[in-house]
């Protein structure tokens, strides 16, 4: 048995029947090392070398939530609340509301694109922006399923189709590097026509997500969403000044030094030097939004820890070349078989990143060998790579909406982020992504 896919499948079906995430992932990550031939031993210690790949981002949400919760003081969501009221006008006017839901759509959908390639602070604004309009979508009666295929959406399809910012690190640094060292001339070759067609794919499945599957409404209790401070906060225009100055200085500190721990920091310190955050309401503000994200830093850190168990098995190697001598030379079936194999690899670490060069190495020769295209193979593997970032219980594409949209409770995790995800994005991309390794 395979540990890679043993492990992934065992993780993914606990996570399905609402075992804890990091329960999963600590269980799965003992089982793959075991099938793997590791000792228990080996595989705490390398579960534990792991766990400090995940430690900085667990504390960046830490601090984002702290800030997340500053905001909240500043009585931008009561400014909104008011507005929404007045927007919607009478009650049944069904069509105001209709209007205003798609406009908040297509601002999450701005900036969460805007965080890859624009801006590129990638989950960071999450934590400050779907919270304070939690209030306002439970008002319009919006299916925050909804809103986690938009927000993941814009995490994924830029930085896989534009090389500008994240999308020029993972096209051209990982991308088009480890194709070329794997032997494979990519002079000539435009990542961005290379990656349209895989695009389309997750274009479609965010048609569907809008249009579709969650056009209808889904009621929230308006009671459980954490508005004592937020909704009924006093604003004015200094709080709100202070506001949007300390968001503003977090993302250009972010932008700067590279550092969402930074960024949170120095928007929390201007809402406390400022007096919109009083200095005796500083701590239980800090210890508030450090419980608010805390589940998911500590998802995080235990799959950094699931990921190094796995690479250290050295099944992940294996998988991909018994994938290769599966296709015994048909083009059609490689294709396939890659783009599984690389939605395996991905849900299982988490990082489509980290999925290229641990697949590029057997795959760009065998796909030589093949006779397909330097563009199809330049497809092929980016595709394979981000197959299962959208959809992966791990991946900080799924825990960042979940960590917006569930501040009260009412977002569950796999079922409201991941499963919908995996269906509307995987699913398409890897038969649009199929296609284009099989006709470029």
């Amino acid at each position: 048995m395979n540990a890679v896919l043993v492990s992934v499948c065992a993780m993914l079906l606990l996570s399905l029947v609402r075992v804890n995430v990091v329960i999963a992932l600590i269980t799965a990550s003992m089982l793959g090392g075991a099938i793997g031939g590791l000792s228990v031993e080996k595989t705490l210690e390398s579960f534990n070398a792991g766990l400090s790949g995940g430690a900085q981002i667990a504390l960046s949400y830490a601090l984002l939530g702290a800030f997340a919760v500053a905001i909240s003081k500043s009585g931008i969501p009561h400014m909104l609340a008011d507005r929404i009221a007045a927007l919607l006008g009478q009650a049944g006017d069904e069509r105001r509301a209709g209007q205003i839901r798609y406009a908040l759509i297509a601002l999450i959908l701005v900036f969460a694109c805007a965080s890859q390639n624009i801006v590129p602070i990638h989950i960071a604004f999450i934590p400050l922006l779907v919270p304070p309009l939690l209030y306002v979508m439970a008002r319009l009666q919006m299916d925050r399923r909804l809103v986690a295929c938009v927000l993941t959406f814009g995490l994924v399809t830029p930085y896989m189709l534009l090389p500008v910012g994240f999308g020029s690190i993972f096209l051209n640094d990982i991308l088009l590097a480890n194709v070329a060292k794997s032997g494979l001339d990519v002079s000539n070759i435009d990542p961005f026509s290379a990656m349209l067609l895989p695009a389309m794919g997750m274009i479609a499945g965010l048609l569907f997500a809008v249009f579709v599957s969650y056009r209808g409404r889904r009621e929230y209790d308006i009671a459980r969403i954490a508005r004592s401070e937020s909704t009924g906060a006093p604003y004015s225009g200094r709080t709100l000044a202070v506001a949007v100055g300390a968001i503003l200085a977090a993302f250009v500190v972010q932008l700067q030094t590279g550092s969402m721990v930074l960024g949170g920091l120095s928007g929390f310190l201007i809402f406390s030097l400022s007096g919109v955050l009083k200095w005796r309401e500083g701590d239980d503000a800090f210890t508030e939004g450090m419980k608010m994200l805390a589940m998911v830093g500590f998802i995080m850190i235990a799959a950094s820890g699931f990921a190094q168990v796995l690479r250290d098995t050295g099944h992940i190697d294996s998988l991909v070349s018994a994938s290769a001598e599966f296709v015994a030379g048909s083009k059609v079936l490689a294709a396939l078989a890659m783009l599984v194999v690389g939605l395996l690899i991905t849900l299982g670490i988490g990082s489509s990143f980290s999925t290229i060069p641990i697949i590029a190495a057997i795959y760009v020769p065998l796909a030589m060998q093949l006779g397909f295209s330097p563009l199809a193979i330049v497809a092929l593997v980016g595709t394979a790579a981000a197959l299962g970032d959208a959809g992966s219980p791990a991946s900080d594409s799924t825990l960042g909406p979940t960590a917006g949209l569930n501040i009260d409770g009412q977002h569950n995790h796999i079922w409201d982020t991941v499963v919908p995800t995996f269906l509307h994005y995987n699913l398409p991309l890897l038969l649009f992504g199929w296609f284009a390794a099989c006709t470029l």
